[in-house]
């Protein structure tokens, strides 16, 4: 069969569309329902003039200009929320922070409310790690390494400290020091034991206890605290370090700070006695007081908030919870740094045979007049 002549280009049939897809975008949320939702082009022209408005002085919709009014606005917005966090981690770390044992708040005494008045006893153990005892501490069951007393209410707070060493009778043991209560039936004892030193008069609302080997964290998380002393101090070996602190002002970090409360002979002063060590250790508190209260620290307090805020409750144990302990803070914060008194010794005779503090009848009555009712 014979080939066919090729077809004349002009009767070819004609090229059919090219092989591309074509995609549309789809309209933006407020295009499809809004007032130009059925015209494209009338929404894309909408937007351009509201940028354009947004570029005209004095329009409606107008970006507003950064001004020192609206960052300062923003700063403050920062800052309330920075304290609400700070609160709310207090309560936290409070409401769920160990308490005390069923026993211990049944020997407590029914009372008001800590804002409106209450007697709280405050009482530090010495318990610590294996091998960070100082020489002459006990070995034994842990003891009070400190003792005190506190009538707080809203802007009133008073402080009378005992010495460990005050000679008194623990109910069931016969005559001992003050601080053997705690070895021999825990914080139960040492309220029935103090309760006792004192008469009838005194009611015991609450207690914290305090571990000191949690002290160290609090007082990292302030920063550290600033100390003056009057004189050095320079202690024996402990825990495989000394304290030497020369005359004059220190910054003290946690763990120099709890070695300095401990400090029992003091070679900078031979004749010390426990007042000392009582006095150093009120000394710590004072400093982490002013730490948290004094101006001239709230911008560092400010800034650490929440880890203060963590930490403080997890340092003790007490009967109080969150608002409880809130209301503690509250009334040591608002009642001034206020002077500690002592529980003095007898004049005449102000030891025992036996090394033990004497405290006689009158001192005990007059020191607890004043803690309760003032000058």
């Amino acid at each position: 069969m014979a080939d066919l002549p090729p077809t004349p280009p002009s009767q070819q049939p004609p090229p059919g569309p090219p092989e591309y897809k074509v995609y549309r975008s789809r309209k933006r949320l407020r295009d499809r329902f809004g007032p130009a939702a059925g015209s494209p082009l009338d929404a894309l022209k909408k937007r351009g003039d509201r940028r354009q408005r947004r570029q005209e002085p004095g329009v409606p919709g107008q970006r507003k200009p950064i001004t020192w009014k609206r960052v300062l606005k923003w700063v403050a917005l920062a800052v309330v929320t920075w304290i609400l966090v700070a609160i709310v981690v207090f309560f936290i770390s409070a409401q769920t922070a160990p308490g005390v044992s069923q026993r211990t708040e049944d020997a407590l005494d029914p009372g008001s409310a800590v804002l409106a008045g209450s007697t709280v006893l405050v009482l530090g153990s010495d318990e610590r790690p294996k091998g960070t005892k100082e020489p002459g501490a006990n070995q034994g069951p842990s003891r009070a390494d400190s003792i005190m007393l506190l009538h707080v209410g809203f802007g009133s707070v008073r402080k009378l400290s005992i010495l460990r060493d005050t000679s008194v009778d623990i109910p069931g043991h016969g005559q001992g020091r003050v601080n053997s209560a705690y070895a021999l039936g825990g914080a139960p004892l040492m309220i029935e034991t103090v309760k006792g030193m004192f008469g009838d008069e005194l009611r015991i609302n609450h207690i914290i206890e305090v571990n000191f080997t949690q002290f160290p964290e609090l007082i990292d998380s302030l920063g550290g605290i600033d100390i003056t002393l009057k004189k050095c101090v320079s202690s024996n070996s402990f825990g495989g370090k000394r304290v030497r602190l020369k005359k004059g002002e220190h910054h003290l970090n946690g763990e120099q700070a709890l070695r300095f409360a401990r400090v029992r002979k003091n070679r900078c002063s031979p004749g010390e006695d426990d007042r000392a060590r009582a006095a150093r250790q009120q000394q710590v508190l004072a400093a982490m007081r002013s730490k948290i209260a004094s101006p001239l620290n709230w911008p560092s307090s400010f800034a650490r908030g929440p880890f203060i805020a963590w930490d403080a409750p997890r340092t003790i144990r007490s009967d109080m919870h969150g608002p409880g302990i809130s209301a503690l803070f509250i009334d040591l914060l608002s009642g001034g740094t206020g002077k500690t008194n002592v529980l003095q010794p007898d004049a005449a005779q102000p030891f025992n045979s036996d090394g033990s503090v004497n405290v006689t009848e009158v001192e005990r009555t007059d020191a607890l007049d004043e803690l309760l009712h003032g000058d």
